[in-house]
């Protein structure tokens, strides 16, 4: 049990520098400014939960595979997709969101750009008015472009980290 217990609360990630949290708190603070910014612009929902989940990986996990450009873009893309086509066949009803997350997810691994926090837009997509489908697309897409835009722009500055990630 003692060893179920230590596996349970074991931390896998490497140490970091405190100069590193807090240029990733930073990054995400000014990175979810500039986004809310643009929402007040354009007049979209840019602010979802989901990019609060995106700005962590960027900000944060910029190593990560998970946090990549093609991750980042291409998930919120397929998700988006998915939950829109998912929507207009059954608006408003609940199960036609949940296999729109499980679609989301086999098709974001077969393509190899896997990015969880996409997972949850067909979720959003749910709640939102089916005349506000198109609207929640475009909020999504310039959202998670600007955090990516954002994230390569932060991590050239000291400590410097590579973002994007250099192809193996």
């Amino acid at each position: 049990m003692r060893r179920h217990v230590r596996t349970l609360v074991a931390r896998h990630e490497p140490p970091g520098s405190f100069m590193h949290h807090l240029k990733s708190g930073s990054g995400a603070v000014v990175g979810m400014s500039a986004v809310g910014g643009l929402s007040v612009l354009t007049g979209l929902p840019l602010l979802v939960a989901p990019l609060g989940a995106t700005a962590v990986l960027v900000f944060g996990q910029p190593s990560s595979p998970l946090a990549q450009p093609a991750n980042i873009l291409g998930g919120y893309l397929v998700a988006t997709v998915v939950a829109a086509g998912a929507m207009a066949a059954f608006p408003g009803l609940w199960p036609a969101a949940i296999l729109a997350v499980g679609l989301s997810i086999v098709l974001m691994l077969a393509l190899r750009i896997t990015h969880p926090p996409a997972g949850a837009i067909p979720l959003v997509m749910l709640s939102a008015a089916p005349a506000e489908e198109l609207l929640l697309f475009a909020a999504i897409l310039l959202g998670s472009a600007s955090l990516v835009g954002l994230g390569i722009l932060h991590h050239w500055l000291p400590p410097r980290v590579r973002y994007p990630r250099p192809v193996d």
